[in-house]
């Protein structure tokens, strides 16, 4: 077999660990390699220490990033038989939003001896929940205020995001803020890493800015007098401690170091994108390039990305930003804060190896888990309420029901909230006419897709790449490369010769999952039972 001219590199940073995926400019995948992170997700005690770390904790090491990369790329060209020559983009994708305080030349904080014992100089891993009352603050003050930003982000400024975990860090860490030159999020970093340029110069992304630190096209961040008003050492903060460029997903960021390309065993100078949020590359990695198509990415926790003609405010999104997913469209971001890993919580409470017992007796109970509700805020509700402190519930619960009834339970739980998502949407003159699935969740579990479209009264497609993120990265590095069209004439064209469906090839056939009437009917009424739960969840502060 002849190897292809030209490659594609696409890197996906999750929870655990990180995917190298290697594809040709048709789509075609040759390689992938998953490398875990030595030091996976740190909730327990910061290496070198014996310091126990709060609850809602949450970091990562950011050697891990460099090193486990290094290893899966170095993996993936080797399978592929490949030189690393062929390669002529990159693209990185990152989970978002983790962050972290930084040294003007790029050096991570916590690698600094004088603070690798300080918690917070670690970066602080997306699921981070210990800046509860920093996020209160600054969502009263922008509410009092009346700060017109705050529209955007559906009324509420969420748990996980950039700005509550700096000011987490400045009142409790006051130390940590002062000696931080450079706040950014994890996957800028990363970047950065890669093209090493200035810090005046490095690349931020208008995605991660946009969607997860209060960021704007047009007005840029929260005004100076906002920050003075939620702390006056804010006052100057973009301007002292958040230096460089805002470049967009598919925007070059620079080229690959030598230091980083010799890591990689990839020649320098290769074009390399500004990052994305690992969900938001599972558009483009999905094969969509237009309007009105909901997006799952479904894994440890889901994201759901929708591109629309018009901008719409929305109670409870997780954003809306021009260009934030792809140009020319307003894309809208909503999730679910705990799912695959919430269904992995239940199967390790019930004391099951596997899912595999657990899967056949929820196949054979209908609709409604004969009587058990589920409500899945396991880690919160992201959207819509935006509250990381809302717990989940089982309800209806007898001597008769086993862990295969709050399997299925929790699934149907699963499904509601994307119907509440999705008919927020519809409300809000925001149409959603088509539904994909993508991840990991989507192809290991049939059941539960069959349960959303049931759920949801619509087909869901199941795309048939299982790494969408590291694809969808894929297309940003050949987009950053492609600067004169060479090889596509739009992003759309680029989208489709990558990630579009293809009847004549097996690989590249997506499953599509029709909703079951019978089942459809039945679950109106569930749905409205877990929507007043989580009225009476709400109301209750339970």
């Amino acid at each position: 077999m002849n190897q292809p001219a030209h490659v594609a590199l696409g890197l996906d940073f999750g929870t655990e660990s990180v995917r190298a995926l290697l594809t040709d400019l048709n789509g075609n995948e040759l390689a992938s390699a998953v490398v875990p992170y030595e030091h996976g997700q740190i909730t327990e005690t910061l290496p070198g220490t014996d310091e126990k770390l709060p609850a809602d904790f949450a970091f990562q090491h950011p050697s891990d990033w460099i090193e486990a990369s290094a290893q899966a790329v170095r993996d993936a060209v080797a399978a592929a038989g490949l030189t690393g020559d062929e390669i002529i983009g990159i693209g990185v994708d990152f989970t978002s939003c983790t962050m972290l305080p930084a040294l003007s030349d790029g050096t991570p904080l916590c690698l600094v001896p004088q603070w690798a014992a300080e918690k917070f100089a670690w970066p602080k891993l997306w699921k981070h929940h210990g800046a509860k009352t920093q996020t209160e603050k600054i969502n009263e003050l922008a509410r009092a205020r009346n700060e017109p930003w705050l529209a955007r982000y559906g009324g509420i400024i969420g748990l996980e995001w950039f700005f509550p975990k700096m000011l987490e860090t400045l009142e409790e860490a006051p130390a940590v803020y002062e000696a931080t030159e450079v706040w950014l999020e994890a996957g800028d970093w990363y970047v950065w890493q890669l093209v090493d340029s200035p810090a005046d110069k490095l690349p931020r992304s208008t995605c991660q800015a946009g969607y997860k630190g209060m960021w704007h096209s047009h007005d840029g961040f929260p005004s100076r007098e906002f920050f003075a008003a939620l702390h006056p050492k804010l006052e100057n903060v973009v301007a002292e401690k958040m230096p460089g460029q805002f470049l967009a997903p598919g925007e070059a960021a620079g080229t690959l170091c030598a230091s980083i390309a010799e890591k990689f065993g990839l020649p320098a100078g290769i074009p390399v994108s500004a990052a994305t949020i690992d969900a938001h590359a599972g558009v483009p990695g999905a094969g969509a390039a237009g309007a009105g198509t909901l997006v799952m990415v479904m894994g440890t926790s889901s994201c759901h990305m929708l591109n629309a003609d018009a901008e719409q405010n929305v109670p409870g999104v997780a954003g809306i930003v021009e260009g934030g997913i792809l140009p020319g469209f307003f894309g809208y971001e909503t999730g679910q804060a705990a799912v695959g890993d919430a269904f992995d919580w239940l199967r390790r409470t019930t004391g099951h190896d596997n899912f595999d017992q657990l899967t056949a007796q929820a196949a054979t109970m209908p609709p409604g888990a004969e009587g058990v509700l589920c409500m899945d805020w396991f880690n919160g509700c992201r959207t819509p309420l935006m509250d990381g402190g809302l717990r989940g519930a089982f309800v209806g619960l007898t001597m008769n029901h086993g862990a295969g009834h709050m399997y299925r339970a929790l699934m149907e739980g699963s499904a509601f909230g994307v119907r509440w998502i999705v008919d927020l949407l519809r409300e809000n003159g925001v149409p959603v006419t088509c539904i994909v699935a993508t991840g990991g969740l989507p192809h290991h579990n049939p059941l539960l897709v069959q349960i959303y479209a049931d759920v949801l009264g619509l087909p869901i497609t199941v795309h048939p790449s299982k790494q969408g993120p590291a694809l969808g990265a894929a297309i940003l590095g050949v987009l950053a490369a492609d600067t004169d069209r060479k090889h596509f004439a739009t992003t759309a064209d680029a989208i489709a010769a990558m990630a579009g469906p293809r009847a004549d090839d097996p690989s590249r056939a997506a499953k599509i999952v029709e909703p079951e009437a019978d089942a459809q009917a039945a679950y109106e009424n569930i749905y409205q039972r877990y929507r007043k739960l989580a009225d009476v969840l709400v109301a209750e502060n339970l």
